[in-house]
């Protein structure tokens, strides 16, 4: 038996201590330490930078000593206030980050860059302040530079927690092939991040997108006829939201962002009817976020209609938001095969 839900009849209702509760590495980094990531050995920036975040760690978990403790103690390495990992998707920044998060003492908050602006969204600006100001650490999982406004408001709200004496991560993506050239680089970092950015220590990680590695397109759409026995094949004893592509499109612009984390709770795997090509930019950023609490989740997708790599127009592939949709659609067919396949994303 599956049970079955509908992620468009939903309409959670979530506190401000809820909302910052939620600010923790997902499932899927639920574990991980620096022991238990792997550089390859092949890219010498993957080791450089889990011993740049082990050092940085350390200066978290040891306070700096105070009055006449400080003039006699022994001089440390220098270590700036914030750090910024800068590689392409999934070479294991997130991985690297979330081990920052679990070897450092709290309070401490761990999201997305959109988590983040979309909690000043719900809180404002000066409450998201006086909350993440008592924190030892923050971190922020793909910084993205696509939207001005949202970039300025990171960049203020970045500064106020440094001077408050906030320990600052970041990380940030870059294009699938695009390592090398065309890259969102410590350059581009330090001109948009003006205050900021001598406080940070800008790494390098390069290497290939193990998302890639075999999943160069997502499998076939299902038909609508095969829609139901694959769910019950696929999910059987679990929790199911079955949708609407359409009425689930609609509905998600009457949730907060902010929400989605709580849209999709005790959802084992979603249904999909009749997927087709959002063309609306507005529409399509908060697919976005969406697909981003799934993949957190790992929660598979079956689906008919158009494939998955054809959900974004092509104009929008091509856009100022294209990290956005190229990191959407690598995640949503991950997952797909996981659904489809039995292939853990």
């Amino acid at each position: 038996m599956v049970k079955l839900e509908q992620l468009s009849a939903r309409m959670p209702s979530v506190t401000v201590d809820e909302l910052l509760k939620g600010f923790y590495p997902s499932p899927r980094f639920g574990s991980v330490s620096f022991a238990s990531y792997r550089p390859d050995p092949a890219q010498p920036s993957q080791t450089t930078a889990v011993r740049a975040m082990e050092q940085f760690a350390d200066s978290i978990k040891t306070p700096e000593p105070k009055g006449l403790r400080r003039l006699f103690a022994p001089k440390k390495p220098a270590v700036r206030s914030g750090f910024y990992l800068d590689g392409g998707f999934g070479v294991g920044k997130t991985h690297l980050l979330a081990s920052l998060w679990h070897a450092s003492p709290g309070p401490k908050a761990f999201g997305t860059f959109v988590e983040y602006t979309n909690l000043v969204g719900a809180l404002s600006f000066r409450k998201t302040v006086e909350a993440l100001s008592s924190y030892k650490l923050v971190c922020i999982d793909e910084f993205e530079l696509d939207d001005p406004g949202d970039t300025v408001l990171m960049s203020r709200l970045m500064r106020e927690l440094a001077d408050a004496g906030v320990k600052l991560a970041a990380t940030s993506n870059t294009l699938p092939g695009s390592l090398g050239e065309g890259r969102f680089a410590a350059v581009d970092f330090q001109r948009e991040i003006q205050v900021l950015a001598d406080q940070f220590e800008v790494v390098r990680i390069d290497g290939e997108d193990y998302r890639h590695r075999g999943l160069p397109t997502p499998p076939a759409p299902l038909s609508n006829s095969d829609l139901d026995s694959a769910m019950k094949a696929e999910f059987d004893g679990k929790t199911v939201a079955v949708d609407d592509f359409v009425t689930l499109v609609d509905h998600l612009a009457a949730v907060h962002p902010s929400r989605y984390r709580q849209l999709v709770d005790g959802i084992d795997g979603v249904v999909w009817r009749d997927v087709k090509t959002i063309t609306e930019q507005s529409v399509a950023l908060r697919f976005v976020v969406l697909a981003d609490r799934l993949y957190d989740r790992d929660v598979p997708i079956l689906a008919s209609g158009v494939p998955l790599d054809s959900l974004f127009s092509p104009e929008m592939m091509a856009g100022g938001y294209l990290k956005k949709y190229y990191r959407a659609v690598s995640r949503l067919t991950a997952l797909a095969r996981e659904g489809q396949e039995q292939e853990v994303s």
